[in-house]
């Protein structure tokens, strides 16, 4: 009798993603399908364990089998890339909503998840130099796409097997996150500020520094201009220097 290969290709998989709710296939050796539920859902393991230390760290084994068994059953990927599995990942905890899952594991995921996103990240932009730096105020700048302002209610750069937050913070913790020209990638706490200049950047790429800061200024009404312009010119150089602040692109 012919056998219909999709659907022999379906039960085949459907066994690998759930072996606990889809049987087996009759007609394959036991041990062998065995040996491919274990490397496929290994390899995955392996993969967000290696993506994810502090959230593997925190949750003992059974939580963490757990959660990575319910994402590689449930989770249906879109991606054929490895390396973007950690992303699918995101999308699952978006999606879960599980009693007894710690409330910052979201916000630590996506922490975690960014140091290998820049670490892969394509783009090459193309950094100014000290003279850029020094005169940063009069240029046309941009956000390198290579530095991203980040915004978390919980302090996930500090959560440890020691530390566990049940609780949001009181504000904000802001930081930025960035690859340096040897592909370093670094992280940096920052203040509300620095982040908000960061966004401007973002929202009107091709500004000078010095428009960038007047905008900055005009919004935080309660500061003296003065200081913030001042203070501003050392963070545009510093960034700059640090390439998180670029050329625009057709400066």
């Amino acid at each position: 009798m012919a056998v219909n290969f999709r659907l022999k290709q379906a039960e085949f998989a459907a066994h690998i993603r759930d072996p606990a709710n889809n049987p087996a296939p009759a007609d394959v050796d036991p041990q062998r399908m065995a040996a491919y539920c274990e490397l496929f859902f290994n390899n995955i393991d392996s993969s967000l364990s290696s993506t994810f230390p502090v959230l593997r760290q925190i949750l003992d084994d059974a939580q963490w089998q757990s959660l990575t068994r319910s994402f590689y059953a449930s989770h249906r990927c879109r991606t054929p890339h490895f390396s973007e599995i950690a992303e699918e990942f995101l999308e699952y905890l978006q999606t879960r909503n599980q009693a007894g899952d710690y409330p910052f594991m979201l916000e630590l995921a996506h922490y975690e998840w960014v140091e290998m996103a820049l670490a892969i990240s394509r783009a090459q932009p193309l950094p100014g130099d000290a003279a850029f730096a020094h005169s940063v105020t009069d240029k046309a700048i941009a956000l390198s796409p290579l530095a991203w302002p980040l915004a978390y209610q919980y302090p996930v750069q500090l959560i440890s097997p020691a530390y566990l937050p049940l609780a949001a913070a009181d504000q904000p913790v802001y930081l930025i996150v960035y690859r340096d020209q040897d592909d370093h990638v670094h992280f940096m706490q920052t203040t509300v500020l620095t982040f908000r200049l960061l966004q401007i950047l973002e929202e009107h790429e091709g500004m000078s520094g010095n428009a960038c800061l007047q905008m900055l200024a005009a919004e935080a009404q309660y500061l003296d201009p003065d200081r913030l312009l001042g203070e501003g010119l050392k963070i545009l150089r510093d960034m700059a220097e640090k390439g998180i602040v670029i050329p625009a692109a057709d400066d």
